[in-house]
Order: structure tokens, then C-alpha cells, then sequence
């Protein structure tokens, strides 16, 4: 499938796959979710991908989509928790990728110190870690560059301090 700017929507995904699973990451409250809020904003971009009109990024069009996906995902989640019945049980295993321990633990304590933030300060700290410039991080988040900036240095001490009780 493409679009008008013949940006084809396997290339788009695949060029974007990480980025959109680490977003996922942060918004799963299980290890199998992630897989599942992936499959969740792939499919909400191939709804919309007839649509991308190119007066953003592609990059920046696809973060704003995931992190919508997720947001409301997790509204959901957080309204209807009562209701749920988790599968706690089943295991994620770590990929062989990332051999010492101690780097997984910090990875680990990170994504989870990021979880404790409000949504829009995961989403921020999702595109500071994806290296996004602050520009861009204001065109996806609707935030002024400046906002940013206080918001990021705000949660840094948050994160570190969290980070820190945890190893």
C-alpha cells in the first residue's frame, strides 16, 4: 500500500518498528502487551496512512499515532481495571541481545520509573530517549520547545532519584 507521497506502508513500519514498540513498552502494564499495542497502532496506521499528507515528518506523524493509540489504551486500562482479569503468569523472555544483567536491570528499573510519570511526561521521556530534537518533541506533543525543556529537567531528578531507590 502507498500513499500520495509513495512512501510504501511496509518501509514505513519497518523503518519506524522500534520506535513504535518502545512506546509501547513504556504503556503495557504486562510483558505481552507490548506485542499487542504494536499490532493495535499498526493497524490504527494503515487506517490512516492514505491520509499522511507530508506537512510532518513521517517519523513525527507515526510517534503521534502511537502515543495516542497507547494513551487511550492505557485510559481504558486504568478505567476499567476492576473488570480485568491479568495473566500475571505469563513470563516475557529478555532477548539474548543485551547479555549483562545489571544493563537489563537498569533498563528495566528505567521503564518502570517512566511508568510512574503522568502521560504526557512518558511520552516526552519516550521521544528524549528515541533522541528526538525538542522541535520535533513539540510538534508531536503540541508542547512549545521551551516547555519541554522545563518539563525534561524536571524529570530527570524525578527519574534519577527513582532509578536510584530501585538498584
Amino acid at each position: 500500500m502507498k500513499n500520495s507521497s509513495n512512501l510504501s506502508f511496509e518501509q514505513v513500519i519497518e523503518d519506524n518498528k522500534a520506535a513504535i514498540y518502545r512506546i509501547c513498552k513504556v504503556y503495557a502494564t504486562t510483558p505481552v502487551e507490548p506485542e499487542d499495542l504494536f499490532q493495535e497502532v499498526t493497524v490504527h496506521i494503515w487506517k490512516a496512512f492514505s491520509n499522511f499528507d507530508g506537512r510532518a515528518k513521517i517519523s513525527t506523524w507515526i510517534y503521534r499515532i502511537a502515543l495516542n493509540v497507547c494513551m487511550r489504551y492505557k485510559s481504558r486500562i486504568d478505567n476499567s481495571k476492576s473488570n480485568m482479569i491479568r495473566l500475571d503468569t505469563i513470563v516475557f523472555q529478555i532477548p539474548a541481545a543485551i547479555p549483562d544483567v545489571s544493563v537489563q536491570e537498569k533498563f528495566n528499573a528505567l521503564y518502570d520509573c517512566i511508568r510512574l510519570l503522568n502521560e504526557i511526561d512518558q511520552s516526552i521521556a519516550i521521544l528524549i530517549l528515541d533522541e528526538l530534537p525538542y522541535k520535533e518533541i513539540a510538534n508531536i506533543t503540541g508542547l512549545s520547545e521551551n516547555h519541554i525543556a522545563v518539563k525534561m529537567k524536571r524529570m530527570k531528578k524525578v527519574l534519577l532519584n527513582c532509578i536510584n531507590s530501585k538498584l
